[in-house]
């Protein structure tokens, strides 16, 4: 830090106090949202730190006059934090920025118009990535990280105080969003119920209304929920919209969608592409689709062990794992085509024997009774029509449409 003399701190202070309160008297959300963002490491924000180190009694500046008086509630609060945080301090910068948020959302609600979102929204994702860091410092500190659950208590008061009617109303979907990411971060997501609920049940919301950017966010968190929950049609609605709306040029964006939805779709049969995959660097789906295409579960295995850790850590290796199911449907379906081609009057007679010899090839070794439970499950779940001749060890598959298509409906569970 370069030598700063009294007078010129005091100026820089001045400066910052003067521009905090002409943003507000002249309802200047965009300006009033820098003066917020800690985290961006703006030039005059730092340079603001550096000041407030050297000049000690900024209290007494923001108490002398009326101007700023008004807003010391949050100012005072602001400005400790930015000290802390220039000293990188920051489980201190969370505890004065949440003081400052607290203050800051009551000026909010007595705001009549909505003039303030953006800065509100700076205030909620600052509230969120200071925490983390503040959770971080603790606990390489050996202490317990507790802050970014207060974060998540201190959005829900915020999404409290804009859920009503009025204009403010179209933030609540940010404020949500930067819930999920708090909820799902700390392994809570049960929680997000709640919020999901007061979105999708309220009579003042009109989904469409609300930001685009916040819409794909929420499609995308409330997709991989419905992803957790196994409910694979809603996933495919919820995350081919964040995919359909999601700005074309953001490429991680699309790939952090991608990387759900190619196992929801997956798993109601439809395939990706090769140049989808390689465009959005998800060549760990590469051998899941070959294995599904070839009908090798050697090869599906292999795969899904080979990236475990990625797919376990993204939570969709679960659905992955169930995809067995169709690579077998797949070796039967080509066996049947096979038969097809040497006899077509016996194509629909498949012995289990002609099964257990076809995976024997692929180095799987599994004995007549693994077997025959297969293709039972098979036949349960609508993935193969026929039936079993028992005493022949015989599966009679039915001449119309033996392998029915999922048409994008999830096998039935």
């Amino acid at each position: 830090m370069a030598y700063l003399s009294m007078g010129e701190a005091h100026r820089r202070i001045t400066d910052y106090l003067n521009r905090f309160s002409d943003a507000v008297f002249s309802q200047d959300g965009a300006s009033l949202k820098q003066l917020l963002s800690l985290s961006a490491n703006s030039p005059s924000l730092l340079s603001l730190a550096d000041a407030l180190n050297v000049f000690q009694d900024a209290n007494r500046l923001i108490k002398q006059s009326e101007k700023y008086a008004q807003y010391g509630e949050i100012i005072a609060p602001l400005f400790r934090s930015l000290q802390s945080y220039r000293l990188g301090n920051l489980v201190d910068t969370y505890s004065a920025f949440e003081k400052a948020a607290n203050a800051f959302i009551q000026e909010f609600r007595n705001w009549e118009s909505a003039w303030a979102l953006e800065a509100l929204f700076v205030v909620a994702y600052e509230i969120r990535v200071l925490a983390e860091r503040a959770d971080k410092e603790l606990a390489s500190n050996g202490k317990s990280p507790e802050k970014l659950k207060g974060a998540g208590s201190f959005l829900m008061k915020v999404f409290g105080v804009l859920a009503g009617k009025g204009p403010k109303r179209v933030g609540a979907l940010y404020v949500t969003c930067q819930l999920f990411k708090i909820y799902f971060k700390l392994g809570t997501v049960h929680l997000c119920r709640s919020v999901i609920r007061s979105i999708e049940t309220a009579r003042i919301f009109d989904f469409e209304e609300f930001p685009k950017r916040d819409k794909v966010t929420y499609m995308y968190y409330t997709g991989r929920l419905e992803v957790f929950n196994e409910n694979f049609p809603a996933a495919d609605h919820k995350l081919s919209y964040a995919l359909m709306h999601c700005n074309p040029n953001s490429e991680a964006n699309i790939r952090m969608i991608l990387k759900y939805l190619i196992p929801v779709k997956l798993s109601i049969g439809i395939l990706p592409k090769d140049q989808l995959l390689e465009k959005y660097n998800l060549v760990e789906y590469k051998n899941v689709v070959q294995a599904l295409k070839r009908g090798d579960l050697r090869l599906l295995r292999h795969a899904l062990q080979e990236h475990e850790d990625r797919f376990l850590r993204s939570g969709v290796f679960l659905v992955l794992e169930k995809l067995e199911l169709q690579v077998y449907q797949r070796l039967l379906k080509k066996i049947y085509i096979i038969q097809k081609q040497k006899d077509p009057s016996k194509a629909h007679q498949m012995k289990l024997e002609t099964i257990i010899k076809a995976l024997k090839w692929l180095e799987m070794d599994m004995d007549l009774d693994e077997v025959e439970c297969i293709v039972a499950i098979l036949i349960y779940k609508n993935l193969v029509k026929g039936y079993f001749a028992h005493k022949s060890k015989v599966v009679v598959l039915s001449k119309q449409d033996p392998f029915p298509k999922l048409n994008g409906r999830p096998v039935n569970s």
